[in-house]
């Protein structure tokens, strides 16, 4: 009798689904379609051939060189060569320009000497990422005359020329050290939790309107809560297995079963919440209203773009109630680092907890609707 109840609601679940063109667009639609619009964006991964102008005012053998390493540089490309750091300024304010280089005058001499060389870079701080890129490949090449001037030094003054060290960078967990390598797997669960529950509300609020208060027995919710945990499931098969494989995100060799249990606690603490979020609502229209007014700070909270540790303490242990918050940093533990349940045993608790809390929230405001 309790199976064919579950199996009832269960089968009712999917038959409203895709008798509401509405949800089913929320549920399947959105995430087939932000798979491949999202991460359009960030295609180009890192920014390259930044333009740069450089003043140089030491007009030396020095400074030509560094120019010339500049403009091998795959972050930057020397696009002007001005005469004066108020044209450059004027450049860069402008934006005709990501950064500027100026060589003061006398810079090949101090180097000579054995005094410091001084460069003075610029960057556009209203936007970070392209002056970030085109400053760090300066650097690297400023970097590197400095190293050849103390050796020629060292040499000169008959000394043993010291073994340079060698950095040798070995970017872990994001290869391409990209941009979208870093945020849409994070933001591909985001979008999994926000339509799941953007769909169930705005469903259950459809049939709200047009039946009155909802009722369901226990046997009945789990029904429905398995249907949205099956569709949750799918969505997270589709992101990880093709979606992170199409895109070429990193991926880690994790094993089956942490895929399974991480995906399955995800989902049923988003499902749970959503139940109980649902039985709010009393009209079609709210969930989507929600949904486009906390999308943003759930995604700051989830400690994707900002550390947890710079957040208050107050807020993150607040956003600990998003399903979010130890789901985003579990699903891309496990699929981009490959971590394992006990290292992620943290997040995993949280989500438990909060699949009882929301599920106990949902028995009781459902029994309640029942009874009245």
């Amino acid at each position: 009798m309790g199976a064919a109840m579950i199996g009832r609601a269960f089968l009712a679940t999917f038959r409203a689904i895709f008798a509401d063109s509405s949800v089913l667009l929320l549920l399947i639609g959105s995430c087939i379609l932000y798979s491949f619009f999202y991460p359009a964006a960030y295609s180009g991964e890192v920014p390259v051939r930044m333009p740069v102008a450089v003043v140089d005012m030491d007009h030396s053998g020095t400074s030509r060189a560094l120019e010339a390493r500049i403009g091998a540089l795959q972050q930057a490309e020397v696009i002007a060569r001005l005469p004066s750091p108020a044209v450059a300024l004027r450049w860069l304010k402008g934006r005709r320009v990501s950064a500027i280089v100026v060589i003061p005058e006398g810079f090949e001499r101090r180097i000579l000497t054995g005094s410091q060389g001084t460069v003075a870079l610029y960057g556009n701080g209203a936007y970070l990422l392209r002056s970030s890129t085109a400053l760090a490949g300066i650097g690297a090449a400023l970097g590197s005359i400095g190293r050849d001037a103390a050796l020629a030094q060292a040499m000169a003054s008959g000394a043993p020329a010291p073994v340079p060290l060698t950095m040798i960078q070995r970017p872990l967990f994001n290869t391409r050290e990209g941009y979208g390598s870093t945020i849409f797997p994070g933001v591909a669960f985001l979008i999994i939790q926000q339509t799941l529950l953007m769909g169930l509300a705005t469903l259950a609020a459809t049939i709200r309107e047009t039946q009155g208060p909802l009722g369901f027995a226990p046997r009945s919710l789990l029904g429905i809560a398995l249907a949205f945990f099956l569709i949750g499931c799918a969505d997270i098969a589709y992101v990880t297995g093709f979606v992170f494989w199409f895109q070429d995100y990193p991926r880690a060799a994790a094993d089956p079963l942490t895929l399974v249990v991480s995906a399955a606690l995800f989902v049923s603490a988003t499902v749970a919440g959503a139940l109980a979020l649902a039985s709010f609502f009393r009209t079609r229209e709210r969930p989507i209203q929600l949904w486009i007014v906390t999308s943003v700070p759930i995604f700051f909270l989830s400690g994707l773009s900002w550390p947890g540790e710079a957040t208050p303490h107050w807020l993150s242990l607040l956003a600990r109630l998003l399903p979010t918050t130890p789901g985003i940093k579990l699903m891309v533990g496990v699929n981009q680092m490959g971590a394992t349940l006990g290292e992620q045993r943290g997040e995993l608790i949280n989500l438990l907890l909060l699949t009882l809390f929301y599920g106990t929230i949902t028995v009781l405001r459902y029994r309640i609707r029942e009874a009245a």
